[in-house]
């Protein structure tokens, strides 16, 4: 039992693998890797940002000037919320030369700045996401392929070999049963931290938004 468990290992599995599912499974492990480089560095920063969100909208309803409203810190997501008011508060400064504007209308154009740096910001936020979201819907098909080309490698070997006994055919479908299961491997948390960063990003310009509209009203007074 312990030498049968010993030949059917996942580094066994792998050097007796052929090579072409040999690839498959290099390319899907360093999808994993890389996928899950990209989801401590999205949680790292998207933790970040909520959490200075809520703290802008804490502020926000005590803010008598939209200074008030700038978060304070050097961090990435500190920048972003900066730059989003830095918008707001240059076109607030512009103004419109030669041309009477009403309250409605100035705020609607600072608000407009704001919402188009905001719109900036997201997708540096989104950065990487379709690589997750491609990862999840490709790799369990790349696996299936490994799996396939390897129960056809071992067909032909099984009849090379005019032996049909468990102990020669359970190596070869192991083998290429694997490559499906480092596909799955790399799916799964894939497609999962795909939809938690989504629904946060949501929750994120959501909580902006209405910062960007507290904010507008404050600027337009100014």
């Amino acid at each position: 039992m312990n030498e049968a468990a010993s030949s059917l290992s996942i580094v066994t599995l792998f050097l007796n693998a052929d090579p072409v599912v040999k690839g498959v499974m290099i390319l899907l492990f360093a999808a994993s890797v890389w996928s899950w480089a990209v989801i401590i560095d999205k949680l790292l920063h998207l933790g970040a940002a909520a959490r200075l969100a809520r703290g802008c909208e804490e502020r926000a309803a005590a803010a008598r000037d939209a200074r008030d409203l700038a978060p304070p810190g050097e961090d990435a997501a500190a920048h972003m919320v900066q730059a989003v008011l830095a918008a707001g508060i240059d076109e607030c400064a512009r103004g419109v030369p030669g041309e009477l504007e009403s309250l409605n209308e100035r705020r609607e154009r600072i608000e407009r700045a704001m919402r188009l740096a905001l719109n900036g910001e997201l997708r540096r936020l989104e950065q990487r996401l379709p690589f997750l979201a491609t990862l999840g819907s490709a790799a369990p098909f790349i696996g299936l392929f490994g799996t396939v080309w390897g129960i056809m490698h071992s067909f032909a070997a099984i009849a090379a070999a005019n032996n049909t006994s468990l102990a020669v055919v359970a190596p070869g479908i192991a083998e290429a049963l694997f490559a499906t299961a480092m596909g799955l491997v790399a799916a799964i948390p894939a497609v999962v931290a795909y939809n938690k960063f989504t629904v946060e990003i949501g929750r994120f310009a959501g909580r902006m938004q209405g910062l960007i509209g507290r904010s507008g009203a404050l600027l337009c007074r100014a």
